[in-house]
């Protein structure tokens, strides 16, 4: 990956025996699975092992040239303190616009641009759950067939709501969280809300006035339907309630159609997940190309995942636009390592069995292979954790590293379309928004054929280059953005549940 780098990884499909011997003259001493890495010099015990060209760990003993080099024989470096880091002293050449291109989406009220039309359905409390679920299957069945514009129905479940403290530091992150959510523009603007009663997180806390724009333009309020309400007598005539509401809120959205807008008019969020030693090399590198892209078309791109960034603090706040951006990012790694102190961990809890069987030895590796996705353009904001995104270009979403909490919190961000990279394999996917599938390795794409949208293992195969990818990339987000298309997720409706991230305390 670097000149200075004393290992390489094995691209080899199933690996390579040992006694193999390379074309530049090393015979491996031990059979290296593909993905993991040899020594391609004699490493010396506490010599730094080199990948991406920065120390991804210290020899604890002596690595003969031709070893697996692998977890337990590195030593983890310490992570970087959050001080005396480089300041916005990255100064870029400004990308070349790009310009013309366009895609189909659905204007909303307060300018934003969905992708989707879906009506979404906001649940307020755990408890009201499998009503919804039933509601939505009789919506889509009996009234969606209705209204051929409305692309699909969705309920907004999650585990919040009640038995939590509600008023205690860090519960304002769940609470905006799902308020966003239900503001995404893949929803048009329409907000319905299901409602226990009972519940701590009442309606009026969630959706407070002013909050929804579109229902301040007409003078409406909050539309909810309340569980316990009196007028509801056994358990079917709450599920027609809210079908019945629904109708209200289907008839409009059904009035919506596509109209040509802008490339920059797209909200991407980037993410990897199930990732291992080819997501630095293939499918991360060719994100961070589209990302580019979609910069310079104007579009905005969030990252994520501190834990995932962390180590790479450095380079992050180089590339920060001014140095209130960088200190946003700063403030942000600070809060996340206090939050791990308290669970008494730290970043190294990251790194899954899955990843290390990838061959990504620790979150050092991990991180410098992930924040590739970001490109090279300057970094122009930052978000905690649950806030909308208001900047155009590379904003850094504070989330943790969690696919299905760093999605969530993307879509709250108002994400219109997902990539996601994987290494390993995954079947994530998202009811509110698109997710493009990128494979890291051919092999992985050949077995998962009907799970994947794009082949980044194409570029270790030598039949693709990164620009390449990235360009096929940014074309097929086109598409999809466009409905011309539909990702594999879509086409299967595979989709994870909504996790809202909650540092404050359950009572």
């Amino acid at each position: 990956m670097n000149p200075q780098d004393n290992v390489a990884i094995v691209a080899n499909d199933g690996g390579l025996l040992a006694g193999t011997e390379l074309v530049i003259g090393i015979i491996l001493r031990n059979q290296v699975s593909q993905g993991h890495k040899l020594a391609l010099v004699d490493i010396p015990c506490d010599a730094p092992v080199l990948r991406y060209g920065i120390p991804i760990g210290y020899a604890l003993k002596d690595i003969p040239a031709g070893s697996w080099v692998h977890e337990r024989l590195l030593k983890m470096p310490v992570a970087r303190e959050l001080n005396n880091l480089p300041i916005a002293t990255v100064k870029p050449n400004p990308l070349a616009p790009l310009q013309g291109y366009t895609f189909e989406g659905y204007r909303n009220a307060d300018g934003s641009v969905g992708t989707r039309n879906l009506l979404a359905i906001t649940t307020t409390v755990q408890c009201v759950a499998g009503v919804v679920d039933l509601a939505v299957e009789r919506i889509k069945q009996e009234l969606l067939p209705l209204f051929p514009n409305v692309d699909d129905v969705v309920g907004l479940e999650h585990t919040y709501g009640c038995g939590v403290a509600i008023d205690a530091e860090g519960a304002e992150i769940p609470i905006r969280t799902l308020r966003n959510i239900s503001l995404n523009p893949n929803f048009g603007g329409e907000v319905m809300v299901v409602s226990l009663g009972c519940e701590k997180l009442q309606p009026e806390r969630l959706m407070p006035p002013g909050s929804i724009p579109i229902n301040d333009q007409r003078g409406e309020s909050l539309d909810v339907v309340c569980l316990q309400n009196e007028a509801h007598v056994g358990f079917m005539s709450m599920v027609a309630s809210i079908v019945q509401q629904a109708r209200q809120h289907l008839e409009r959205l059904n009035k919506r159609r596509r109209e040509t807008v802008p490339a920059s008019e797209l909200v991407v969020g980037v993410q990897c997940g199930g990732s291992d030693a080819f997501s630095g090399l293939t499918a991360n590198p060719a994100v961070g190309f589209c990302s580019d892209l979609l910069v310079r078309a104007g579009a905005s791109v969030m990252f994520s995942e501190v834990t995932e960034v962390r180590d790479a603090i450095d380079q992050l706040t180089a590339r920060a636009v001014n140095p209130q951006v960088a200190q946003a990012m700063v403030d942000q790694m600070a809060w996340y390592d206090s939050y791990l102190a308290r669970g008494r961990v730290d970043r190294s809890a990251n790194t899954t069995p899955g990843n290390k069987r990838g061959g990504l030895s620790n979150i050092v590796e991990k991180a410098m292979g992930s924040i590739v996705k970001s490109g090279t353009a300057p970094i122009q904001s930052v978000l905690a954790p649950g806030e909308r995104l208001k900047q155009k270009g590379l904003t850094f979403a504070a989330t943790p590293a969690s696919d299905f909490i760093c999605g969530t919190l993307q879509v709250a961000a108002g994400m219109n379309l997902h990539i996601f990279t994987t290494g390993r394999g995954t079947p994530y996917g998202l009811a509110p928004v698109p997710v493009v599938k990128v494979a890291t390795r051919t092999d992985l794409a050949r077995r998962w054929h009907d799970l994947i949208d794009i082949n980044a293992g194409l570029i270790a195969d030598g039949e693709k280059s990164i620009d390449e990818v990235g360009w096929e990339m940014f074309h097929y987000l086109l598409d999809v953005a466009s409905g011309r298309k539909k990702t594999y997720a879509e086409q299967w409706k595979l989709h994870n549940a909504l996790v809202l991230f909650n540092p404050a305390p359950v009572t």
